[in-house]
């Protein structure tokens, strides 16, 4: 009985542990070269377990399109990570939720700089809404909502 205790126990904390040991996010992040807030927000993505390689560039809203985040959805930045585009100052767990059900959708967006959003200095004053960038052609739609 103490054997299958101790076992249990040990399993259960290698189970816990093996999360910190697994390797970083990969994701790029392309800004504007004069945006601090997407610094902020790599900051913030780096805190959180992920490798941000942050390019600046100034066809940001280009690289946005071909992405296929139409021009009202677009944010601040568009990252790319795990086969998805990442567009604003998406918070986290949205991500995790992301790379975790992966749906057949080409990637998720937080139009414009929300006061409160990850990287963004300010309170939060209103929930943020996640939208979905569709591949089909379809409407973007709410992926959720913060």
């Amino acid at each position: 009985m103490n054997r299958t205790i101790r076992f249990l126990s040990l399993t259960a904390l290698v189970a816990l542990a093996t999360p910190a040991l697994a390797e970083p996010l990969q994701a790029t992040l392309y800004k504007n070269p004069q945006c601090t807030c997407c610094e902020g927000y790599a900051a913030y993505l780096r805190d959180n377990g992920f490798a941000v390689d942050v390019k600046p560039t100034n066809d940001l809203a280009e690289i946005s399109r071909k992405a296929g985040v139409a021009e009202a959805f677009q944010g601040c930045h568009t990252m790319f990570i795990d086969g998805y585009v990442v567009d604003g100052h998406v918070p986290v767990n949205v991500i995790r939720k992301l790379l975790t059900e992966k749906p057949t959708i080409a990637g998720i967006t937080l139009p414009g700089m929300p006061m409160g959003s990850p990287g963004m200095a300010g309170t939060k004053t209103e929930k943020f809404v996640i939208y979905t960038v569709p591949k089909d052609g379809k409407a973007p739609a709410v992926y959720a909502t913060e």
